[in-house]
């Protein structure tokens, strides 16, 4: 079954967070998701605070940039996280928007390269190895958690490009693609990240997690069209959903049929009501959703 979730953006104030998550839990959502968006809401903190405030519901963070994290503090934040909440968070790492990533100073010369350290030091901590690690970006030395999680853990990557894609599939353990990514730009993703894990010798399952933008009620249509034209990619067919349950259903089926396993649904950052769109996602799109 394609998992479904929805996004709480980090366009609304973050003492909304209770009410959407607990919102998101009585009607049942699988999955809610969050991002570290510059200069918004950190991707840590609100996941605990959605954790504690739930009993059930999984919360996923897409993403955390690298360039800003020290890898071992990574590590013990999300060994935190699972071993508090075991099987309910589900965490992502990436490049980072590298304007917000120069911002601040900690623009990587080579992104891909600090990723894929990133990533080969993070999944070794998180499997309770000691590492030792003299990379260009990542320096461990004898590091080992003391608190490591208690079960194996997911480490997802963002990736768009295909050298992102690639490196995904050779480092990580599945992919979060966004919501300019059409059924298309999946099948090729899924390729890309295929030809990445056959380079490392991968053979187990790799999960990929798209998010659709998607609106709801009688501006639906103005109101997602004007995203993607604020994103620029208002000329690529088969982005966005928008309209009753039905037509968000049949774009969660289109980017399940090319290759994503979990859909999360993202508002428009306009969205009027967020409770009532988590509501929409669980109570009427998810029994359409197969």
């Amino acid at each position: 079954m394609t998992g479904l979730g929805a996004v709480f953006r980090p366009q609304l104030a973050p003492e909304r967070l209770r009410a959407v998550s607990r919102a998101a839990e009585e009607a049942g959502l699988e999955e809610l998701w969050l991002w570290e968006d510059c200069f918004r809401e950190g991707g840590i903190s609100t996941a605990a605070a959605a954790l504690a405030w739930t009993e059930r519901l999984r919360v996923g963070v897409g993403l955390l940039p690298v360039p800003l994290r020290n890898v071992a503090v990574t590590a013990m934040e999300a060994a935190t996280l699972h071993r508090m909440f075991p099987g309910r968070a589900v965490l992502g790492v990436g490049h980072g928007v590298q304007d917000w990533m120069g911002q601040v100073g900690a623009r990587a010369e080579s992104p891909l390269t600090l990723l894929r350290e990133h990533l080969v030091a993070l999944r070794a901590l998180l499997r309770a190895e000691r590492v030792t690690s003299q990379g260009r970006y990542v320096r461990l030395d004898d590091v080992a958690l003391d608190w490591p999680p208690q079960q194996a853990v997911e480490v997802l990557a963002g990736a768009t490009g295909p050298r992102s894609l690639r490196l995904a599939g050779e480092a990580a353990d599945g992919t979060v693609l966004t919501a300019n990514t059409p059924p298309d730009g999946v099948r090729r993703a899924r390729r890309l990240i295929d030809e990445g894990r056959a380079a490392a010798g991968r053979t187990g399952a790799h999960k990929v997690v798209v998010y659709l933008l998607a609106a709801t009620g009688p501006d639906a249509a103005a109101r997602v069209r004007a995203e993607l034209v604020a994103e620029g990619v208002e000329h690529v067919p088969g982005l966005g959903a928008a309209g009753d349950a039905q037509d968000v259903a049949e774009a969660v089926h289109r980017l399940a049929e090319a290759g994503a396993d979990t859909v999360i649904l993202q508002p428009t950052g306009d969205e009027p009501d967020q409770e009532g769109f988590v509501r929409f996602a669980a109570e009427r799109v998810r029994p359409l959703v197969a």
